[in-house]
């Protein structure tokens, strides 16, 4: 069932500090509001040289409008001509199921390019490259980024979880 099947139309909340705990807040929410099992996922991408940043603020790590070209331009602009562009995208999925919760966890590491390539994915495919790979997420099929994103094996391992 998806949110909208529950009557759930509210925006759900996010206002922890890191992706573990906006993910454990959304899932907890629905679990708390509507008496479903759920599960509900955060996701960032956590740049070495910056700390971690944008991590749990990546989609507004410009500002409130959550543009991916103003997120983009920013990253790059902070990472200046740093040399440790090291970089993972990180999901985390939550479960809420019978009051018991569990957490998933699916990283890809990679790097930051210096300049966008590609036009597909969405927010900072254009200038992440997953390490083993010569193409950025914007540059490979959505199929293919579906097989190895951090999406994809936290999702891989909440099924397992499941199974």
């Amino acid at each position: 069932m998806s949110l909208k099947d529950i009557n759930c139309t509210e925006e759900l909340p996010e206002t922890g500090s890191t992706i573990e705990a906006n993910s454990l807040e959304k899932a907890q929410y629905v679990y708390d509001h509507y008496q479903v099992d759920c599960f509900a996922d955060d996701s960032g991408l956590e740049v070495d040289a910056l700390n971690g940043e944008p991590g749990v603020d990546s989609a507004h790590y410009a500002g409130p409008q959550r543009s991916h070209a103003d997120n983009i331009n920013l990253l790059l602009q902070n990472l200046g001509n740093q040399t440790n562009r090291n970089a993972r995208f990180k999901t985390v999925i939550t479960l809420v199921q019978k009051g018991e919760v569990h957490q998933f966890e699916g990283i890809i590491d990679g790097k930051i390019l210096t300049n966008k390539k590609g036009t597909e994915g969405f927010g900072y495919d254009p200038v992440f490259m997953p390490e083993g790979f010569d193409r950025t997420f914007a540059e490979m099929s959505l199929d293919e980024k579906g097989q190895i994103s951090h999406r994809a094996r936290a999702f891989q391992k909440l099924i397992t979880f499941l199974s």
